[in-house]
């Protein structure tokens, strides 16, 4: 890092909403105290409210203990691994906890895994115990003679609605959860917990890169992340009095903390929806919860404003003080369609796993800068650098890598030292992402740093020509890539892909206008040489496009090995 810093007094501060403190005191604790707290606080309050099934703080700390006792009897000892593969029901939150308390590691495997990827995370992470739901069953099946797992719970989606089973039946070659918990005394362990120190959660990432890598993140790490998103929203979320909405999933680390995490942290009553496909499912949950914060993802916003009976729910989401956006760029026309036809403030944010995940936020009541993540979270220090050489800070307004430090940043890659080393330079992250610093020290992420297109020496960031076609009328998703010029060795061209609105063709001159639109907005090297339109783009279950399978698809269009 240069000697000269021209950041180090942290100028972004400056631009806090005046309930925001620039440093806190952090706590050095175990996960789970923050339940125990909460429950000894607000015992009666709903936590979660499910199917309509109201459980208390009082009986989730309990269900937890119950857990941990389970756990231990089943010879989990401390620091062992311990893999949920649940959707979001109230059991993958007990789960969670109760993995903590028996002071095991938590590790969260995707639904959406197929055999190959749930085979690698339990190995990697030498789960011996995996909590599961159990339409995952025969997948686990498949699977088990090939990693270490010793016990299977299973867990259905009624066990915690008003149609619960007493008992449910037992499979062989699993343990039922529900029978589990209610013939045990609840009797957890007590250990010392170092929370700097101590991993807590194993948080594989998507594997953008190679095979996914498990970040470390420690008690201290989520514990000051949830602290630091709480003292940012304090002024429209009052602790112990307020319902929020949780249908991200919880395997996810956006999901984890900031919609699990942070909530308890807060007193909050979790409004649970366990798909965030289901648009009509997720009005409902609104319809009978109020809750007063909604995070979410792009695509979410997206596809419930193309809904048709939005208008008869808008009474309803007038509840929503807060909408904050990650995990994805949100398109600015999207933020302003919602926001208009909602009521409710979308702030944009940015985060990554390795950082627990939440390092900026747009302020509530300040400067919004639409388009910009805002800024950098109390004890939250940033910098971009040369994309050659990290140890050079550039000019604020100058693209470059930005590098993370705070008290989030995780612990490194879990047996994966290179790695590590690779990601972490002493106390700063490399994120891999581009992005820019305005001059009140706001955040603009301009792109990933390995989906940069090279056109002849020139930059092309996909998201800049992204965030023009969103602006089209015929657009309802777009995603860019660069694919290598064969007239060119080293260089690329660029490729749209497009999904178009309803009652808009798919024909040449629907391209040649969209092509139009862009000579208007955009240089000329930056204008997609080819477009292809589709009528989905993949992605990951939070909404984020893959732009990886993208290039994969078209490699084997050429005929290379993926």
């Amino acid at each position: 890092m240069n000697e000269e810093d021209p950041y180090a007094a942290r100028p972004w501060t400056k631009f806090y909403d005046p309930d925001v403190p620039t440093t806190i005191e952090y706590p050095e604790k175990n996960i789970y105290e923050i339940l125990d707290d909460t429950a000894n606080e607000f015992g009666s309050r709903t936590a979660i409210w499910f199917m309509k099934n109201k459980i208390t703080y009082k009986k989730f700390k309990d269900i937890t203990d119950r857990l941990a006792t389970a756990l231990v009897d089943l010879g989990v000892k401390k620091g062992d691994v311990v893999a949920i593969m649940l959707p979001n029901f109230p059991q993958f939150i007990f789960s969670f906890f109760g993995i903590l308390k028996a002071g095991g590691i938590v590790t969260a495997c995707s639904v959406l895994h197929t055999e190959h990827e749930l085979a690698y995370q339990l190995n990697d992470s030498g789960a011996e115990i995996i909590i599961a739901w159990d339409s995952e069953l025969e997948k686990i099946m498949n699977i088990k003679d090939r990693t270490r797992l010793r016990h299977i719970i299973i867990t259905n989606v009624f066990d915690y609605t008003p149609m619960a089973p007493t008992s449910p039946p037992e499979i062989t070659g699993t343990i039922q959860f529900l029978n589990l918990i209610k013939k045990i005394k609840p009797n957890p362990p007590k250990f010392e917990t170092n929370a700097e120190e101590d991993v807590a959660i194993l948080q594989y990432t998507g594997g953008t890169t190679g095979l996914p890598k498990g970040a470390m993140l420690t008690h201290y790490n989520i514990v000051t992340n949830c602290i630091q998103v709480t003292r940012w929203v304090q002024s429209a979320v009052e602790r112990g009095k307020n319902t929020s909405l949780t249908t991200l999933p919880l395997f996810h680390i956006y999901g984890m903390t900031i919609c699990m995490n942070s909530f308890i942290y807060n007193g909050t009553t979790i409004a649970l929806h366990p798909d965030p496909r289901d648009q009509k499912g997720l009005f409902e949950v609104i319809k009978a919860t109020h809750p007063a914060m909604f995070p979410g993802v792009p695509t979410m916003y997206m596809r419930l404003l193309e809904r048709d009976d939005l208008e008869d729910y808008a009474k309803d989401l007038k509840s929503i003080k807060v909408c904050n956006t990650g995990a994805a760029p949100m398109p600015p026309e999207v933020l302003k369609e919602f926001e208009k036809r909602t009521g409710a403030t979308v702030v944009e944010g940015y985060g990554m796993t390795e950082t627990s995940p939440a390092t900026h936020v747009n302020p509530l009541k300040g400067t919004r800068k639409i388009g910009s993540v805002g800024l950098a979270l109390p004890d939250t220090d940033f910098r971009i650098v040369d994309l050659d050489d990290y140890t050079k800070i550039l000019p604020q307004g100058e693209p470059g890598e930005i590098i993370i430090k705070g008290p989030q940043v995780m612990k490194g890659y879990w047996n994966k030292p290179e790695e590590t080393a690779n990601q972490l330079k002493g106390e700063w992250l490399l994120t891999g992402d581009i992005g820019r610093m305005d001059e009140e020290g706001y955040l603009f992420i301009v792109d990933r740093k390995k989906d940069m297109i090279n056109i002849s020496g020139f930059k092309v960031y996909p998201r800049e020509v992204e965030d023009v076609l969103f602006e089209h009328e015929s657009v309802e998703n777009a995603a860019v890539i660069g694919i290598p010029d064969p007239e060119v060795a080293g260089n690329e061209k660029v490729k749209a892909y497009i999904v178009l609105k309803d009652g808009y063709r798919e024909t040449d001159e629907t391209k040649n206008e969209i092509k139009e639109f862009l000579r208007q907005n955009v240089a000329p090297y930056k204008i997609p040489k080819l477009i292809e339109f589709r009528k989905e783009l993949p992605e990951t279950l939070v909404g984020k496009v893959l732009r990886k399978d993208l290039k994969d698809i078209e490699a084997r269009r050429r005929g290379e090995e993926v």
